[in-house]
């Protein structure tokens, strides 16, 4: 039904997007996971530092993201070029690279549905667990990340419907690239600057809206799915 509706290059584009979208969640979501446990501890030295960085990309402009994605991380740049010596691994310009830019930019959304999830677990039962002698991975693992699984689940889904509609950090980092790195924000840019691509333009804002009420809707969802079995 979905190919029915959709053209040829659309359903490239949608294709672009959620392959994008979706390898952005997988690489920041352990991160993210890690980042907001550390958080939700009482405070340490440079806990403040830590926020600060996980928190950056949301008060950044996109665009400033993505160009200090590409100093560091283009062809040229410290990072990149040691990848791409040692790896032969190129971000900038790629699929891999707008999957890359769009991680970083949705991170402190997962970080935050984490972190809440994780704060509104009962103290007691890490205490408890202390007191038995349980070391700290064992208390992440069987305790704070089964309890805070609603909030896992919610910021993935969140972050997943957020990065099909970055468009600063992507096009700066990798570029609009047709079939490689061109995604739903990035085509409806181009067709707005086309002369009679102006319902082209309409019918991909629409398909990303529809994407980004679909993913919010799966998360309100999913978290209270995950809510039910842990009071189950």
């Amino acid at each position: 039904m979905v190919r029915a509706m959709l053209t040829a290059e659309e359903l490239q584009i949608l294709s672009t997007s959620l392959g994008v979208a979706g390898r952005a969640v997988v690489f920041s979501l352990p991160v993210a996971i890690l980042f907001a446990w550390a958080l939700s501890r009482p405070r340490f030295p440079g806990q403040g530092v830590l926020n600060t960085i996980a928190h950056l990309p949301l008060v950044l402009p996109p665009v400033l993201v993505g160009y200090m994605l590409l100093l560091a991380f283009g062809v040229n740049g410290p990072l990149g070029g040691w990848l791409k010596a040692t790896f032969g691994i190129q971000l900038a310009l790629t699929a891999g690279g707008a999957a890359f830019a769009t991680a970083v930019m949705a991170f402190p959304l997962m970080v935050r549905a984490i972190r809440l999830s994780l704060e509104a677990t009962d103290g007691g039962l890490f205490e408890a667990a202390a007191v038995l002698r349980a070391s700290p991975w064992d208390r992440f693992w069987s305790l704070a990340l089964p309890l805070a699984w609603p909030g896992v689940l919610a910021g993935a889904v969140v972050a997943f419907a957020a990065g099909l509609g970055e468009f600063g950090a992507v096009i700066t980092f990798a570029s609009n690239i047709e079939g490689e790195t061109q995604t739903l924000p990035l085509a409806i840019n181009a067709a707005l600057n086309t002369p009679g691509r102006d319902e082209v333009a309409f019918r991909l804002a629409m398909i990303s809206l529809v994407a980004a009420i679909v993913g919010l809707l799966a998360a309100e969802g999913l978290q209270r799915w995950a809510r039910r079995r842990l009071e189950g």
